[in-house]
């Protein structure tokens, strides 16, 4: 799609279509969200874990995205500025459901053995993804934060609501279930 004469996918202007969407014009947050519904179903759907709870995720994170446009300054990247916005709108969505309620608050004293690194590397994108997404919530929620959006378990400890020894324990559980998942697999 293009608007301003710019292609939406690739080097977007932000600021132009920022502003317009604020002025309330809907072609303009029609491209907005057409440039970004992609990536940002895709993170809902890595927190969420079905297709379902990630499209419901994704619309609260659309509308709260839009009523939050005015605050973007424009220092730093809009799509990371956005990511932050769907992120948190999962994170609220997955503590309504409490679902690190059944976690232990225990440091990770774990032995675990490094998987066979060749078995994960024989796994695709799209294998890992859905092995991730078949995560229980809590783990999902934690390896995501951790792994994939780089939080630190202080603040994943903040936004959750729980101690970083949980964070911790919940990763390291999350990286055992996928080894062991991929260990079966290969």
């Amino acid at each position: 799609m293009q608007l301003f004469g710019k292609n939406l996918h690739h080097n977007t202007d932000w600021p132009t279509l920022v502003s317009s969407c604020i002025s309330g014009d809907r072609k303009a947050q029609k491209a907005l969200y057409d440039a970004l519904s992609g990536k940002m179903y895709a993170v809902c759907l890595r927190y969420m874990g079905s297709r379902d709870e990630a499209e419901d995720v994704l619309q609260d994170g659309f509308i709260t995205l839009y009523s939050k446009l005015d605050s973007y300054t424009g220092a730093g990247s809009f799509e990371g500025w956005a990511r932050r916005i769907f992120v948190n709108t999962a994170l609220m969505s997955l503590r309504k459901k409490d679902v690190l309620k059944q976690s232990e608050d225990v440091d990770a004293a774990w032995n675990i053995t490094s998987g066979d690194p060749s078995a994960v590397q024989k796994i695709g994108y799209r294998e890992l993804s859905k092995m991730i997404s078949e995560l229980p919530p809590g783990f999902r929620t934690v390896f995501n934060m951790y792994v994939i959006e780089g939080y630190s378990h202080k603040e994943i400890a903040e936004a959750l609501g729980v101690s970083e020894a949980t964070s911790r324990s919940q990763l390291q559980r999350a990286r055992t279930l996928l080894q062991s998942k991929i260990k079966e697999k290969y």
